[in-house]
C-alpha cells in the first residue's frame, strides 16, 4: 500500500503547526515600489540621454524602427541600469506557441578579443536581435529541424523588466520570434499585426467624429482565475503532476453548494501567499488591484486595471510565471488548468477588450445617453457586427482540450457565441432598428433602499453570467478565455475582425456621402443595417438551457463545443481572406499555427491518457483488489465459524461490485490504448486530433467513471490518492 496520500496530509499537519513565510513589501505604500524593476518612463529618463529618450518615446508613440546608433545608446542604458539593481544576465524573452514563455539567459561579462581583460557588454546588436535554437519549439512546419535557426526581435512598446529567481536577477527584453524566413512563430508579432491593423482602421471612422484623434490602441483588463492546493497534496498526485488537473476523483460530499468560499474571508496562509505575488507583481509594473475568493473551494482571483492590449498580454504571461514561482516559496501549488476538479466551477480568464484615442476617449463608453451619442454606437454596433459575422473564429481562438472541460459546464458560457448588452442599450439598438425616436435613456439608474444607506447607481448592462460575450458598461467581456491560455489568441482575433468591420463601415458611409447623404444619416442608415442584420447573435436570456441550443441552431448560430471541430475555423475561406487582407497571418503563418492548435490538443490527451492508464493500472487496481482480498477473506472467516450467508451477504455484494468495477476498467484501458494506437496512424494532425476527441477521450470518461465508483467502495485508510476532500479543503 502506498502511504503517499497520508504522509502528504500528515506533511500539511506539521506545517501548519510551523511558521508561515514572511511577508515584507520592500516599503509601506505601492507606490513607492511600483515598476522597481522596469525600464519604464522613470528609468529612461534617468539613464538615457535627452535625445536618445525622444527616439525611444517615438519608436514606441509611431511606431517607427529605431537606428541602431540609438539601439546602441539604449542597450548601454539599459545594461548600466539593470546592472546597478545587480543583474548579472540578460535574456530575449519571448512567447512561442507553448502557450508560456522562453527565454535563454546570456551574461553580460565576457573577455576582449585576444585578452584576458574582464569587460560587461551589451551592445545595439544584442537588445535588438538574438538567434535562439528554434528547432525544439512548436513550427506547424514552418521550419525544419535541420533549419533550426529562429530569430527573437525587440518590441521596444512592452518595457524590459528584471526578474528575480532566488538571488539572481536578469535582464528580460520582451520580443517577437519568428522562423530564418520571418513567418510568426509566437502569439505576440499576430498581436502586434492586429493592434496595427486596428489602429489604421479605426482611425478613418474616429475622425468622422473627433478630427483630433492621431492614435487608437485596443486595451485589455484581464481577470485571472486558479485554484492553490498544498505541495504535498500536489506532489501525491501523479494527474496533478503530470496534467495540471484531476483525471480521477470523486466527488467531496461538501463542494460549492453553500456558496460559502465566494467572496469569503481569505485563509491566512492563502493571503500570505496573495500578499507576496502582489507585491512581485507591483515590482513589475503589473497593476494587479483586485483579489478575492472565488466559487469553488480552493480557487482565487485576481484582476489588474486596463493596460494597452500589448502590455497587458505581456504582464499576464509574465503573472502566470510568477504566481508558480512564489506559490512554491509558501509550499503551495497553483493550478491554472480551465477544470482541475470536477464537480466545482472550473477558471477563466475573462479579457475585457475596449479601444481608447490618444485624446482619451473609451470609444466604447456610452455616456449618459447612448442613444444620442452617434460615435459610441457606432464602435459599439460594429463590434456586435464584427462578432456575428466571425463568430467561428471567434470561438476557435479560445478552443483548447482544457477549455473543452469548462465552456458549458455551468460556470462558463457555452460554445455557442452571443452577445448581451442588456435592456437598455436593447431598447436603444430596437429604436433605431424601428426608424422611430430614441428616447434618452439613462445609463445608470439608482436604488433607493433605506435612509441610512447610500443610494445606490444601477448598472443597466449588468452581466450575465451565462454569456460567452458580454457589454459590461464601457467595454466587451470576452467570457470564455481559458485561464492557462495566452490572451494574445482571442485578442489578435478582436482586433483584426473588429478592424475589418471598421474598413467596411467607413467604405459604406463614404458612398452614401457621395450620393449626397449627411454624414450623420449616412451613419445611421449604415448602422440599422448592422443592427437587423446581427440581431441574431443577441441574446439575453440563459445560455445554459437546452431552449438556447434550440433557437441558435434556428437563428443560424454555430455551436462547436469540441476543440477539433472549433479550430477549423481558422483555415476557413471566410479566415484566409480575412488573416490575408489584414495582413496579420500569411497564408503559410495561419496554416502553420492552425496545425501547432490541433498538435497541442493531441498531446495534452496523449499525456493525459496515458497518465490515467498507469494510474488505474500502478494504484486504482492494487487498491481495489488489495481490500477485496482483506473483505474475501472476513468472509472465509465467517464461513469457517459456521455462519450462513444471510450473515456476509453484505460482504458479497460489495465484493461482486468491486469485481464490476475492476473489469470494466480493465477493458477498457485495452480499448484506450488500441484507440491511442490508431489515432496515432493518422498522417493528417485534425485528423488525428479528431480521433483523440471522439474515439480515446470518451473511454477515459467510462475508465474514470469506474475508478471513482472504486473509490467510494474501497477503505477510506488504503486509498493511495488524495481525496477531493484534501485537496480543496485542507488548508
Amino acid at each position: 500500500m502506498s502511504l503517499s496520500r497520508f504522509s502528504a496530509v500528515e506533511t500539511i499537519q506539521n506545517r501548519m503547526n510551523g511558521e508561515m513565510e514572511d511577508v515584507k513589501a520592500p516599503a509601506k505604500k505601492i507606490s513607492d515600489f511600483f515598476g522597481a524593476n522596469v525600464f519604464g518612463d522613470a528609468a529612461m529618463k534617468e539613464y538615457l540621454s535627452k535625445d536618445a529618450y525622444k527616439a525611444v518615446k517615438k519608436s514606441i508613440g509611431s511606431g517607427d524602427k529605431l537606428s541602431r546608433e540609438d539601439a546602441d545608446v539604449v542597450a548601454a542604458a539599459m545594461k548600466k541600469w539593470a546592472m546597478d539593481r545587480g543583474a548579472t544576465h540578460y535574456t530575449h524573452w519571448f512567447q512561442p506557441l507553448t502557450g508560456r514563455t522562453a527565454e535563454k539567459h546570456d551574461s553580460f561579462f565576457t573577455l576582449k578579443p585576444g585578452t584576458n581583460e574582464v569587460v560587461e557588454e551589451f551592445s545595439g546588436d544584442a537588445l535588438a536581435q538574438q538567434e535562439p535554437d528554434g528547432s525544439s519549439f512548436p513550427g506547424g512546419g514552418l521550419r525544419s529541424t535541420f533549419e533550426a535557426r529562429g530569430y527573437t526581435a525587440w518590441d521596444p512598446s512592452s518595457p524590459a523588466f528584471i526578474l528575480e529567481v532566488g538571488e539572481g536577477k536578469t535582464l528580460c527584453v520582451p520580443t517577437i520570434f519568428v522562423t530564418y524566413s520571418g513567418e510568426s512563430l509566437d502569439y505576440k508579432l499576430p498581436l502586434l499585426k492586429s493592434q496595427s491593423f486596428l489602429e489604421q482602421a479605426t482611425i478613418p471612422v474616429c475622425q468622422l467624429f473627433e478630427k483630433k484623434v492621431k492614435r487608437v490602441s485596443a486595451t485589455l483588463g484581464w481577470e485571472q482565475e486558479y485554484f492553490l492546493v498544498d505541495e504535498a497534496l500536489h506532489n501525491a498526485r501523479p494527474d496533478l503532476l503530470m496534467t495540471g488537473r484531476t483525471l480521477l476523483g470523486k466527488h467531496s460530499p461538501k463542494g460549492q453548494q453553500l456558496d460559502d468560499h465566494y467572496f469569503g474571508s481569505i485563509p491566512e496562509r492563502v493571503y500570505a501567499f496573495m500578499r507576496d505575488l502582489e507585491t512581485e507583481c507591483h515590482k513589475l509594473g503589473i497593476p494587479v488591484r483586485t483579489r478575492h475568493n472565488e466559487v469553488g473551494p480552493g480557487q482565487y482571483e485576481l484582476a489588474p486595471m486596463f493596460e494597452e492590449v500589448n502590455v497587458a498580454v505581456d504582464h499576464n504571461q509574465l503573472l502566470m510565471d510568477l504566481m508558480d514561482r512564489v506559490a512554491r516559496r509558501h509550499k503551495l501549488r497553483v493550478l491554472l488548468h480551465e477544470k482541475p476538479f470536477a464537480g466545482v466551477n472550473g477558471s477563466g480568464k475573462h479579457n475585457n477588450w475596449s479601444m481608447s484615442t490618444d485624446t482619451g476617449t473609451n470609444l466604447l463608453s456610452p455616456g449618459k445617453d447612448p442613444g444620442k451619442n452617434l460615435r459610441f454606437l457606432t464602435f459599439f454596433v460594429n463590434t456586435i457586427q464584427a462578432v456575428y459575422k466571425h463568430a467561428d473564429l471567434l470561438r476557435a481562438s479560445v478552443a483548447s482540450a482544457s477549455n473543452d472541460h469548462r465552456l458549458g459546464a455551468n460556470e462558463a458560457p457555452p460554445a455557442i457565441i452571443s452577445v448581451f448588452i442588456g435592456d437598455t442599450l436593447t431598447k436603444v439598438l430596437d429604436a433605431i432598428e424601428n426608424g422611430g425616436e430614441v428616447d434618452a435613456l439613462a445609463v445608470e439608474e439608482t436604488l433607493d433602499l433605506l435612509s441610512k444607506i447610500p443610494n445606490l447607481e444601477k448598472d443597466n448592462t449588468d452581466r450575465n453570467r451565462t454569456s460567452p460575450f458580454a457589454f459590461t458598461g464601457n467595454k466587451f467581456e470576452i467570457r470564455m478565455v481559458g485561464s492557462t491560455m495566452n490572451c494574445a489568441a482571442p485578442m489578435t482575433v478582436m482586433n483584426t475582425i473588429v478592424g475589418a468591420q471598421l474598413k467596411e463601415f467607413y467604405a459604406s458611409v463614404d458612398k452614401l456621402k457621395n450620393e449626397g447623404r449627411s454624414e450623420d444619416e449616412a451613419v445611421l442608415s449604415v448602422l440599422k443595417d448592422y443592427i437587423v442584420e446581427s440581431k441574431p447573435v443577441r441574446f439575453e436570456g440563459d445560455g445554459y438551457s437546452e431552449e438556447w441550443e434550440k433557437e441558435a441552431e434556428r437563428r443560424g448560430l454555430g455551436n462547436t463545443p469540441k476543440t477539433p471541430d472549433a479550430l477549423g475555423a481558422y483555415v476557413s475561406d471566410s479566415s484566409r481572406k480575412l488573416f490575408a487582407n489584414s495582413g496579420v497571418f500569411k497564408e503559410q503563418e495561419l496554416e502553420a499555427h492552425y496545425e501547432v492548435m490541433c498538435e497541442n490538443y493531441i498531446l495534452k490527451l496523449q499525456i493525459e491518457s496515458r497518465t490515467m492508464g498507469e494510474m488505474v493500472i500502478n494504484h486504482v487496481l492494487p487498491a481495489a483488489i488489495g481490500y477485496q482480498t482483506e473483505v474475501a477473506g472476513n468472509v472465509a472467516n465467517l464461513k469457517e465459524i459456521g455462519l450462513d450467508e444471510s450473515h456476509y451477504s453484505a460482504q458479497i455484494d460489495l465484493i461482486k461490485r468491486i469485481s464490476e468495477q475492476m473489469n470494466i476498467i480493465n477493458v477498457k484501458v485495452q480499448e484506450m490504448t488500441e484507440a491511442r494506437r490508431k489515432a496515432n496512424e493518422n498522417d493528417h494532425a485534425p485528423d488525428m486530433a479528431k480521433a483523440y476527441c471522439y474515439d480515446v477521450k470518451p473511454l477515459m470518461e467510462e475508465i474514470r467513471v469506474a475508478a471513482d465508483r472504486l473509490e467510494y467502495l474501497v477503505d477510506d485508510q488504503v486509498w493511495p490518492l488524495v481525496k477531493y476532500r484534501e485537496l480543496m479543503f485542507v488548508r
